[in-house]
């Protein structure tokens, strides 16, 4: 048997600061890291132990695995980092307050390009900074595959090849491995294991550095799921996860 454990980075500067990330390099804030050294701590009382682990190339990803780890008294473990565990990237509107953008353009296309599967916010421009800036952290990505801006439908399709690649043969040999990464890259994962469809697949939310479980099978066939809350505040953040948002709803 398979264990897979789905882990969404801790609380950032920029959640806090209700500023779009995307691809920007959001440091966890003081919350996120707390969040990260208490789930690593709750991982080693429920004595998961893990062959592998995966993080996305953002800052606030590695961030969190690296205190999970710390959590655990488990520095060791073998991590591989991969850029398609990246989160959704949010074009021109990276790095921008929620409510500047919704007073720009409006909610509600500001929540299509936050909510809906396939809209795109406007793409990054090639003399934009930011790209600039992303092309040189990403450099041994192939210029063709770097995205100026994405739907929620291109952060799912984007994360397949990681998984028929490199997770799914990982999974098939009985390996226990932990990936920490971001709501969109988890999405896709979980619609490749739940087989969800695409409304299910958009209504997918995960809270901060809460455990989604899933053992599987040799065929990686699903044989339980679930998520671990291990104390109060984590209780409370999966219950917000679960409210359907509204106009004044980002998260």
């Amino acid at each position: 048997m398979a264990l897979l454990v789905l882990v969404r980075h801790g609380t950032t500067q920029w959640n806090e600061q209700d500023l779009f990330a995307g691809w920007g390099d959001a440091p966890l804030s003081p919350t996120g890291e707390a969040q990260a050294l208490v789930l690593g701590q709750f991982l080693a009382r429920r004595r998961f132990k893990f062959d592998l682990c995966h993080t996305s190339r953002l800052s606030r990803s590695r961030r969190t695995l690296e205190l999970i780890l710390e959590g655990m008294g488990n520095l060791d473990i073998p991590t591989d980092q991969f850029w398609r565990l990246n989160e959704r990237h949010y074009g021109a509107q990276q790095e921008k307050p929620r409510m500047a953008v919704a007073a720009q353009y409006g909610h509600r296309l500001t929540i299509a390009w936050r909510r809906s599967y396939r809209a795109r916010p406007p793409a990054l421009k090639s003399e934009d900074p930011r790209w600039l800036e992303q092309c040189e952290r990403f450099s041994d990505v192939p210029d063709e595959l770097l995205p100026r801006t994405e739907s929620l439908e291109d952060g799912v399709l984007r994360v397949e090849p990681y998984w028929q690649d490199c997770l799914a043969p990982q999974l098939r040999a009985g390996m226990c491995v932990l990936v920490v990464a971001h709501t969109s890259s988890m999405r896709g994962l979980v619609r490749i294991l739940d087989g969800l469809n695409d409304d299910a697949t958009e209504a997918f939310r995960v809270p901060t550095a809460i455990p989604l479980v899933y053992e599987l099978d040799n065929e990686l066939t699903r044989l339980s799921s679930y998520r671990l809350h291990g104390d109060v505040k984590s209780r409370w953040r999966a219950l917000k996860s679960r409210c359907k948002p509204t106009w004044i709803s980002w998260m």
